[in-house]
């Protein structure tokens, strides 16, 4: 895909189209549509061209990943980045890797979701009351986002949290930097300090601010929590429900 004449290419283009955007809708075909960052775009570019030999007949998506879910969500769930052959292939988030299947199961049995499975960004899947984004967009190389690839993504995940607010009651950080990426963006959502000192991630650790949504703190949904144990089926349980509770749907 080639950038449009619109397409943002700079750290300053994407804070001025963010700001400017007065509609969910809007902001995610302008996200779909970011160029701003050169090593995720020749990375998430790269990926998309070669794909896994399991994948070789299907289009990959290759490109930044809008967020998914009701404009009027009251639950938010935050994660790190699009995994490299799940939304990066797919076009949605955690849709078709081993993390979605972990985390859309437990939002089925939270009554969150109409159904357990996502595979493909058509297959019906559903959230309720629940809206699901990334603290960067595009798939970075070994899971990880440089500091100034999180930086300049910040402005889409500030104003998607702008244009949710008046519903949004808990947001669920998933991993500690999906936690560390939450006090900046609530600063410029909700013109509110974080405390000081910043609360220490964990899992299921409670943070309440005045003025702002509840934070719950969740281990990541990654194979690597899931398979060796750290991260249980019982454990998401324990949080969406507290999440639940917390938003006034239970």
């Amino acid at each position: 895909m080639q950038p449009s004449d619109s397409s943002p290419r700079t750290p300053g283009e994407v804070v001025a189209q963010a700001a400017e955007t007065a509609s969910l809708s809007v902001l995610d075909a302008r996200i779909a549509d970011c160029f701003a960052c050169p090593r995720l775009v020749e990375w998430r570019t790269s990926i998309a061209e070669v794909k896994r030999a399991s994948f070789r007949d299907q289009e990959y998506w290759g490109r930044p990943l809008p967020g998914m879910g009701p404009p009027d969500a009251s639950i938010a769930i935050l994660g790190l980045a699009p995994a490299a052959h799940g939304g990066n292939r797919t076009g949605r988030i955690f849709t078709g890797d081993r993390s979605g299947d972990v985390l859309f199961a437990a939002l089925y049995r939270a009554g969150l979701a109409n159904q357990p499975t996502s595979v493909s960004a058509d297959d019906g899947l559903a959230l309720r009351h629940t809206r699901i984004f990334a603290a960067v967009r595009c798939a970075p190389p070994d899971n990880k986002p440089l500091p100034e690839e999180r930086d300049t993504c910040a402005p889409w995940f500030q104003r998607e949290l702008q244009l949710i607010r008046p519903t949004l009651r808990v947001v669920v950080a998933l991993g500690a930097f999906a936690w560390a990426a939450w006090w900046p963006a609530m600063t410029a959502a909700y013109g509110i300090r974080p405390p000081v000192p910043r609360p220490k991630f964990g899992h299921s650790a409670q943070v309440s601010v005045p003025g702002a949504p509840v934070l719950l703190g969740c281990f990541h949904v990654s194979q690597q929590n899931t398979f060796t144990g750290r991260l249980t089926p019982a454990m998401l349980d324990e949080v969406f429900g507290r999440a639940k509770v917390l938003a006034g749907l239970a």
